[in-house]
């Protein structure tokens, strides 16, 4: 009978070790389980959190793109506009001078005539002299000036030596003894430079 009551009492005991232990591990899974649960929740928080920024990244660089392609445009505009106003400018420059040379030219053929028409030299060397006057005040006042070259030292920025010949005396001596072609400014620029003979 002590044997029956010590089995059964084993028995019972070893039943409610199993029954704490099942009740254990259904534990172990429902806090396995919640905190699955709760990665779960913080893995879409942070994809969702993750979308947002991509979408926004997005948008700032559409945003990025669409200014740099309207600064393209405004400045081929910009190019386009200038080469244009550039090429009307040169074209109304030269516009400009060969209209206040018209008169000279009238006044050239009317000379021309004149001298066709008259053996009267000193009258038709007056005429030719009106002509030239005319037409350097016309040149003088588009800012031409002439380069003084005369006598001066020679200097390679301004002439060009065509020919050295012995100076007549030793002051002349690397200076300029005739001009053959004059030099020009225009507007304090070398447009051409002086053709001279230099002394040596």
């Amino acid at each position: 009978m002590n044997n029956k009551e010590n089995e059964l009492k084993d028995n019972g005991h070893a039943d409610k070790e199993q029954n704490q232990q099942n009740i254990d591990d259904a534990a172990i899974n429902f806090n396995s389980d919640d905190s699955l649960a709760g990665t779960t929740h913080l893995n879409d928080e942070l994809a969702s959190e993750e979308d947002d920024r991509i979408q926004k990244l997005t948008e700032e660089l559409k945003e990025a793109n669409d200014k740099y392609l309207r600064l393209a445009a405004e400045f081929d505009n910009y190019r386009k506009r200038n080469a244009k106003e550039r090429n009307e400018l040169i074209k109304s420059a030269g516009e400009d001078v060969i209209k206040s040379l018209l008169d000279i030219l009238d006044d050239s053929e009317r000379a021309a005539q004149q001298l066709e028409l008259s053996d009267d030299i000193k009258t038709n060397k007056e005429g030719v002299f009106l002509v030239f006057n005319k037409l350097k005040n016309v040149l003088q006042g588009r800012g031409l000036k002439a380069m003084e070259s005369k006598e001066q030292e020679f200097n390679p920025e301004l002439h060009e030596a065509i020919t050295e010949i012995p100076a007549p005396t030793e002051a002349l001596q690397g200076k300029v003894l005739d001009e053959v072609q004059k030099g020009y400014f225009l507007n304090d620029k070398i447009i051409r430079h002086a053709k001279v003979v230099v002394g040596k």
